[in-house]
Order: C-alpha cells, then structure tokens, then sequence
C-alpha cells in the first residue's frame, strides 16, 4: 500500500485551480501586460480613427 494514485482529480478548491496553471505548456509565452498594452491600443486607434473618420 505504499503506492499512491498519482492520477487521482484535484478538489475543487484554489489549490487546485493553482497546480492546473503552474503546467508547462507548448505555444508562445506573452506576458498579460503586453496583451492589455495591445488591446488597449487596439481601442485607441479605432476611437481615433472614429473621431478623424466620422460615419455619415
């Protein structure tokens, strides 16, 4: 008995939650401060382009 399951689901908590995000995983790495920088520049230049560009 001195095996455990290794496989066995996280409880439902932060604990787990914390565990699932810390995995590596593949794909590029982009830190969210850069994601909110482009996002909100994104906004900016479609309000810009809005205010110079006026419908009508």
């Amino acid at each position: 008995m001195s095996s455990k399951k290794k496989n066995a689901p996280l409880p439902a908590s932060s604990a787990g939650l914390l565990r699932f995000f810390e995995d590596e995983t593949k794909g590029i790495k982009v830190k969210p401060e850069i994601v909110m920088a482009i996002a909100g520049a994104m906004i900016g230049v479609s309000v810009i382009i809005r205010i110079v560009f006026p419908a009508g």
